[in-house]
This record gives structure tokens, C-alpha cells and sequence, in this order.
């Protein structure tokens, strides 16, 4: 078989598509002057939120600002606990560090990788005040248990929806269901800028202004600061690229899932675990199977010119950063899929036909 060259994902494939799209959105921004914040910027969260479902769509720098801005705004801080996942980016720890709350972390599901609402009752004392579900690689959580238990409970629920635009859950877009819905833009992402950005989803009026004061320095009117905020502004040029790529974001997605779709047919005899579609509409940021033989896969996808990649080697409760909170701390559902998972390139101009030898390397190496 001769040497391929597939990365986990082609942005420059992806530009030359839409390039006349981008080219112009981005010289009118240039001709604009407006560079930050702006009209450009408050159309990209109108269409958004029409989008996602949501009232109010407040954008800023980063999806790790977007968990940020909103467990601020709900005023989440030192002494409060935060029930979250260890099976997901650093981020969404992160921000939870940064407001000064302890994150609690819980065992996933084994077969979906994500929260479930009995696993987060288990973990429930006093102190918590919130809890941040991650709708991890573009599955959908199982939303509607996990909010009756935190309406019960009188708890916000921050929905990480960075790897999990476009998913729905019962006729309604991830995103649309907590308190917030926090969306980052990576390049990488399903709906990827050209840089950082982020975004809040919210249906609460004061909320939505909260978190526009918070991301501009606490800003109330200009030069009047009424808290300590944030620099976390979505520059124009930014917004200009995601008005252009929301309008193609529903075929990217079915492409993905056709990506997918062939993965799993092809894949199907063979000693691999697939992630189970348990629940909502799956929009595959990330295709991830189990296998006992992860590093001599990886070693063979390498030597045909295939990319992959570990999500996530280390589960959160075993990073250094969090060891304090975490002493004694055995997750082992986390820890298995850690040892074992590997996701293949999945992005939607990857063609049929590629799949089909990235499968043929799988088979042979297992």
C-alpha cells in the first residue's frame, strides 16, 4: 500500500471551498476599520443564537473564556464546588480554577464518555453550586435528567459544548439547555475561526448583559467600570470567518457524519470499541474507538502517512495541576478509555476513498 498523507484535519482543503466566501468577508472587514467587537461581531451572535435556539449569544476570545465569563456570571467562586467531568480537555478545569471553586470530578459513562445525571447526584455535598456537563468529541449529554436534578438541586449548569456545534438533543441544539452554553471556535473546531474565539448561549436577559460587561473590563457604560472583568473580546475579522462558515455548518456536520457512518461500517468486524450513539444528533469533532493495541496502531497509522491522535492520555484528576483536589481520587471507567482510546482523521472533506485505506491500515495492524 503506498504512503498516504492524511492529517487529523484540513483546514487549507476547507478554505480553498469556501475561499471567494472568506476573501470577501474579511476585506470588508478591512474596509470597515471595525476590528473589534462592532456590527460584524454583534451579527455573528444574532445569527448564532437564531442558530443555537438560544434569546442571547454573547461572544468573546476563547471557549476557555466563554467557561469563564460564565461561571462569573453566576457568581460561582472561592468555596463553591463544580461537579465535572476528567475526561476532557484541561479547559474546562481550568476555568473553574480560575473563578477559585474546586472542580469535582466524576466517573463517565463507559460506553458514551460523557456525564450522567446518576453519577453527578452520587457527587453532590452542600458546597456545590454548579455543574460544567461536556458534550465530549460532538455527543450530545443526556440533558434532559440532568437538568430536572439540577432545577432540584437550585444548580447552574454550564454546558462545555466546545467539541459539539450544531449537536441537538430532542429537537434542541447542546447549548440551549443550562444556564449557558459555552462554544469555542479553535480552528479545528466543527465551526472554527481563523484564530481564537469564543461564545455564551444564554436565554437570560441579565445574564446575557452580565456577561457583555464582563468580557469588555466591566464595562457598564463607557469608562465607568462596575467590576473587575476581562479583556475577552471576539475581534471582527473573526466573526466575518464564522458568518461565512455557520452558513455551510449543517453539510460540514452531515459530511462528518458520513465520515463516521463509513468508519463504523468498515471498522465493524474488528477487535475496536466505538463510543455507543446513546443519545441526540452526533456531530463527530472527534472519531475515537478503543483498542488494546493503541501504540502499535498508532505506530502503523504513522508508517502509512496517517495522523491520529490520544484523546486524552491523562484524565484531569491524575494532571499535576489538580492533584490537591484529587488525592486518593479513583475514576475507573476514565482511566480505562484513557489507556485505550485513539481518534482517526474525521473532518468533512475527507473522501470515501481515503477512508477506506485508513481502514485497511486498521485491519492490517489488528
Amino acid at each position: 500500500m503506498s504512503c498516504l498523507n492524511v492529517p487529523m484535519v484540513d483546514l487549507h482543503r476547507q478554505y480553498l471551498h469556501l475561499k471567494a466566501e472568506i476573501d470577501a468577508a474579511i476585506h470588508g472587514v478591512l474596509d470597515s476599520t471595525q476590528f473589534v467587537l462592532g456590527p460584524e461581531v454583534e451579527a455573528f451572535e444574532q445569527e448564532a443564537a437564531a442558530y443555537l435556539g438560544t434569546r442571547f449569544a454573547v461572544s468573546c476570545a476563547s471557549g476557555t473564556d466563554a467557561l469563564t465569563l460564565s461561571l462569573r456570571a453566576v457568581d460561582i467562586g472561592p468555596g463553591d464546588e463544580v461537579i465535572t467531568t476528567p475526561f476532557t480537555f484541561v479547559a474546562t478545569a481550568e476555568a473553574i480554577r480560575h473563578v477559585g471553586a474546586v472542580p469535582v470530578f466524576v466517573d463517565i459513562d463507559p460506553d458514551t464518555f460523557n456525564l450522567t445525571a446518576e453519577g453527578i447526584q452520587r457527587a453532590l455535598s452542600p458546597r456545590t453550586r454548579a455543574v460544567i456537563p461536556v458534550h465530549l468529541f460532538g455527543q450530545p449529554v443526556d440533558m434532559e435528567p440532568l437538568m430536572r436534578l439540577a432545577g432540584a438541586r437550585g444548580l447552574a449548569v454550564i454546558e462545555d459544548c466546545a467539541q459539539a456545534f450544531g449537536a441537538h438533543v430532542h429537537g434542541r441544539r447542546v447549548g440551549s439547555f443550562g444556564t449557558t452554553g459555552a462554544f469555542s471556535f479553535f480552528p479545528s473546531k466543527n465551526l472554527g475561526a481563523y484564530g481564537d474565539g469564543g461564545l455564551v448561549a444564554t436565554d437570560d436577559a441579565a445574564l446575557a448583559e452580565r456577561l457583555r460587561s464582563l468580557r469588555n473590563h466591566g464595562t457598564a457604560a463607557p469608562y465607568t467600570h462596575t467590576e473587575v472583568g476581562f479583556n475577552s473580546r471576539l475581534d471582527a475579522m473573526q466573526a466575518a470567518v464564522l458568518r461565512v462558515k455557520l452558513r455551510h455548518i449543517e453539510r460540514f456536520n452531515a459530511r462528518r457524519r458520513a465520515v463516521a457512518d463509513r468508519y463504523d461500517a468498515a471498522l465493524a468486524h474488528l477487535p475496536v470499541t466505538r463510543p455507543a450513539r446513546r443519545t441526540g444528533h452526533h456531530v463527530f469533532h472527534q472519531y475515537t474507538i478503543l483498542t488494546e493495541r493503541r501504540d502499535a496502531l498508532r505506530e502503523a497509522l504513522r508508517e502509512a502517512g496517517v495522523a491520529s491522535a490520544v484523546y486524552y492520555p491523562v484524565p484531569l484528576h491524575r494532571q499535576p495541576v489538580f492533584e490537591s483536589f484529587c488525592r486518593d481520587v479513583h475514576l475507573p471507567n476514565a482511566e480505562a478509555v484513557a489507556e485505550r482510546c485513539l481518534s482517526l482523521p474525521i473532518y468533512p472533506e475527507l473522501a470515501p476513498e481515503t477512508v477506506d485505506r485508513i481502514c485497511e491500515v486498521v485491519a492490517q495492524a489488528l
